[in-house]
C-alpha cells in the first residue's frame, strides 16, 4: 500500500480541480452545443422558411403583372405574337418558382419536424406544410383554368369576357396571397417561439453553467480544505509542540496521526524531545554533584575549556567554619549529615545568588570561583566580595541556630565563619586523569584565597580578600586594610583587607574603627609602637571584640620588646598554611 505523502495529496488536490474543471468545461461544451445547433436551426430553416414563404407573394404578383403584358401583347393590332411568347414563358417561369420557394420552405419544415435533437411544434409545422402544399396546387390549377378559358375570349375580341376572366383571375391570386400570408404569420409566430425557447435554454444553459461552476468550485474547496486541513493540523500541532518545547515545556509529546512526511516530522520531534527530557534528567541530576552552568557548558562544549585548559583572570573563594570539626564529634552520622546539609546550603546560597560557581566542597569547606564564562569579567570580583559579605551575615545567624540542631547549649566561641577571597591568573579547564576529570581552577591566585581564609585565624577576622578583588570590587563593599601578609609558598608580601559590609551600611563605631585602625597601622609600618598601640587600643574601643585590632595590639607589644630586624618591611610572614 503506498503512502499517502504531501506530494500524492497535493497531486490529488490538483487532480480533483482538473476532474471538475474537465467536467464543467465538457457540460458547458454541450450546452453551447445544443445552444448553438437551435441558432443554426433558427438562422438557416426557420427564418429561411419564412422568406421562401414572403418570396412566394412576390412571385405571385409578378406572375400577375406577366398576364397582363400578355394580354396588352394579344390586344395589340397586328397582335404581337413574339413579345406574346415571351411573356409566356416568362409566366410559365414564375409559376416555377412559386413551386420552388413552396417546395423550398416545405424542405425545410419537414427537416425541423425530423430533427430529433430540438425542441418543435411538429403539428403545427406539419399543418402549415399541407397548407402550402394545398395553396400552391389549387392556385396552379385555378389559374390554369381561368387562362384556358381567357385566352380564346382574348382571341375573339370578347374583351368584357377578358376582364371578366382578369377580375377573376386576381381574385383567385389575392385570395392565395392572403392564405400565403396567413402561413408566413403562422410561421412567424413559429420563428417567435423558436426564439423564445432559443433564449430560454440560453439562459437555462447559462444558469446550470454558473451552478456546475460553483457547485465545481465548492467541491474543489472542499476537497482542498479537507485534505489541507489534514496537513495543517498536524502542523500546528507539531509549531505548538515546538512552542512549548522552547518555552522549556518537555512533558508532552504529539500524537502521530499520518503516515506522511509531516508523520515522520512528528515522530523525529517526539525523538527529539524525549532525547532533550534524558539531556535535561542528566543536567538535572548532575546539577546537584556539579554546578548546572558548567554541566550545561560540558554537554553544550561550546563555552568551557574541556580540553588542555586556559589562563584566565578569575576571583576564587574559600569558606570554612573554624571549630567546626571538634564541635561534631561525637554526633551520629545521620546527625553529622543533617548538620553538614544545613550549614552548607546556607553557606552555598549566597555564593549560586551571586552567580558563582561552586567548584567542591572538602569537608566542611567551600571552594568557589567567578569569571569567564559564567560572569563578565568586571563584575567577578563585585559579586564575590558581596557573596562573601552575605555569607559572613549568614554565619552569624548559623551560630544561633546550630546548638537547636546539635541539641546542645552553646557553641565554642571559635566557632566561626572564615572566608578568604583573590583575584589573580589562574589555570582553568578540564582536569584529572584518564579516569576521572573536573572541571575547576587551579593556579596561585586559588593557593592565595586559601591561604587567606586560614589567615583569618591569626587576625580573628571573618573575610580577608586580596588587593586584586578588593580593587576591582569598587565601592560595592567597605573595607579596610589589614596588614600585608606574605602566605606560605610565596615570597611577595600581599596587601590584606578585611570586608567590613556593604557600601554606606557601616555603622558609627565601625567608621570609627577604619579610622583608628589605619592609624595604628601607619606607626605599626614606620614602628612608632607607642603611637600604634594607642589608635589599636582606640579602634578597641569604638569595637570592642575586633580581632585584627587585638591581633596586631599584641603584635605591637611583642615587638616593644623584641623589635624586628632593621631590614623588616612592615609585611608579616605565616609559617603554616
Amino acid at each position: 500500500m503506498l503512502r499517502p505523502t504531501i506530494r500524492r495529496r497535493i497531486l490529488g488536490i490538483a487532480l480533483g480541480l482538473i476532474v471538475l474543471m474537465a467536467i464543467t468545461s465538457v457540460l458547458s461544451t454541450v450546452m453551447t452545443k445544443r445552444i448553438a445547433h437551435q441558432l443554426d436551426e433558427l438562422t438557416t430553416k426557420y427564418v429561411e422558411a419564412y422568406g421562401h414563404l414572403a418570396r412566394m407573394n412576390v412571385r405571385s404578383l409578378e406572375q400577375a403583372v406577366v398576364v397582363r403584358r400578355m394580354v396588352i401583347a394579344r390586344m395589340q393590332t397586328p397582335s404581337d405574337k413574339a413579345a406574346f411568347a415571351d411573356q409566356q414563358i416568362l409566366y410559365e417561369a414564375k409559376g416555377r418558382e412559386i413551386d420552388q420557394e413552396a417546395q423550398a420552405a416545405r424542405v425545410l419544415i419537414n427537416a425541423i419536424i425530423n430533427d430529433p435533437t430540438t425542441v418543435s411544434d411538429d403539428a403545427k409545422l406539419g399543418r402549415i406544410d399541407n397548407r402550402i402544399e394545398t395553396v400552391t396546387s389549387d392556385l396552379r390549377r385555378y389559374l390554369d383554368e381561368e387562362n384556358k378559358r381567357m385566352w380564346p375570349q382574348l382571341d375573339a375580341g370578347n374583351m368584357p369576357e377578358v376582364r371578366a376572366s382578369l377580375v377573376r383571375a386576381d381574385a383567385l391570386r389575392d385570395e392565395f396571397n392572403r392564405k400565403i400570408e396567413e402561413i408566413r404569420q403562422d410561421m412567424m409566430a413559429q420563428v417567435r417561439s423558436d426564439a423564445a425557447l432559443t433564449m430560454r435554454d440560453q439562459q437555462r444553459a447559462i444558469a446550470i453553467s454558473a451552478i456546475v461552476t460553483a457547485l465545481a468550485a465548492i467541491l474543489g474547496l472542499t476537497f482542498a480544505v479537507f485534505v489541507s486541513s489534514g496537513i495543517i493540523r498536524p502542523v500546528r500541532r507539531l509549531l505548538e509542540g515546538t512552542r512549548a518545547v522552547e518555552a522549556g515545556r518537555l512533558e508532552g509529546s504529539i500524537d502521530v496521526t499520518t503516515r506522511d512526511e509531516i508523520g515522520q516530522l512528528t515522530a523525529a520531534f517526539n525523538n527529539m524531545v524525549e532525547q532533550l527530557r534524558l539531556k535535561e534528567r542528566l543536567r538535572e541530576t548532575f546539577g546537584r554533584y556539579v554546578d548546572p552552568r558548567v554541566v550545561e557548558g560540558l554537554i553544550d562544549q561550546r563555552s568551557l575549556t574541556t580540553g588542555a585548559g586556559e589562563r584566565r583572570v578569575m576571583t576564587v573563594l574559600f569558606c570554612d567554619m573554624q571549630g567546626f570539626t571538634s564541635l561534631s564529634e561525637g554526633m551520629t552520622p545521620q546527625g553529622l549529615v543533617k548538620v553538614m546539609n544545613h550549614y552548607l546550603s546556607t553557606m552555598s546560597g549566597p555564593i549560586r545568588s551571586h552567580r558563582g560557581i561552586i567548584d567542591k566542597y572538602i569537608g566542611d569547606a567551600i571552594m568557589a570561583y567567578w569569571g569567564p564564562p559564567f560572569t563578565e569579567h568586571g563584575e567577578q570580583a563585585r559579586l564575590a566580595c558581596l557573596a562573601a559579605v552575605e555569607m559572613a551575615d549568614r554565619g552569624t545567624a548559623l551560630r544561633k541556630e546550630l546548638p537547636e540542631l546539635l541539641g546542645i547549649r552553646t557553641v565554642p566561641s571559635d566557632c566561626d565563619v572564615r572566608i578568604g577571597v583573590a583575584t589573580g591568573e589562574v589555570l582553568v579547564g578540564s582536569i584529572g586523569s584518564e579516569f576521572m576529570m573536573s572541571y575547576t581552577v587551579m593556579g596561585d591566585a586559588v593557593n592565595l584565597a586559601s591561604r587567606l581564609e586560614n589567615a583569618n585565624k591569626i587576625y580573628g577576622s571573618h573575610a580577608l580578600v586580596s588587593e586584586p578583588a578588593i580593587t576591582a570590587a569598587g565601592d560595592a563593599v567597605e573595607s579596610r586594610e589589614i596588614d600585608r601578609l606574605v602566605v606560605v609558598g610565596q615570597t611577595l608580601p600581599q596587601t590584606v583587607f578585611d570586608i567590613l559590609g556593604r557600601k554606606g551600611e557601616l555603622t558609627e563605631s565601625q567608621l570609627a574603627l577604619r579610622e583608628r585602625y589605619a592609624e595604628g597601622l601607619a606607626a605599626y609600618r614606620e614602628r612608632r609602637w607607642d603611637d600604634a598601640r594607642r589608635a589599636f587600643h582606640a579602634a578597641l574601643e569604638a569595637v570592642p571584640n575586633d580581632g585584627p585590632a587585638k591581633a596586631l595590639a599584641r603584635r605591637v607589644e611583642n615587638f616593644q620588646v623584641n623589635p624586628p630586624a632593621a631590614d623588616w618591611d612592615g609585611a608579616w610572614r605565616m609559617d603554616q598554611k
